[in-house]
């Protein structure tokens, strides 16, 4: 008895294409999720970078601006103005705020 050949089914162009397109996003959906957490996750470390630098530059700003208050005090003036030998005008002075 010779062997029947099984039937091959033949795809047809529209369902070629569809096999196609689930295959391919089977494989890009997951590459995509990645890639798109992998930018979220840098994304997060410039934040956190920069929230440092942040706080950094406000620690400065106050450290200077304690400076400032020291430097403008009475005591400072008027030692400042017996050295050159200059006398005290209080008119004159002006403190310099944002």
């Amino acid at each position: 008895m010779p062997r029947r050949k099984g039937k091959r089914l033949k795809l047809l162009k529209g369902e070629k294409f569809m096999y196609f397109i689930l295959v391919f996003l089977v494989l890009s959906i997951p590459t995509a999720n990645v890639f798109s957490k992998a930018l979220l996750s840098q994304t997060n470390i410039e934040t956190e970078k920069l929230k440092s630098k942040i706080e950094k530059q406000e620690s400065t700003n106050e450290s200077l601006e304690m400076q400032i208050d020291e430097l403008v005090s009475m005591e400072n003036i008027q030692k400042v103005a017996a050295m050159y030998g200059l006398s005290y005008n209080s008119d004159n002075i002006v403190k310099v705020n944002k």
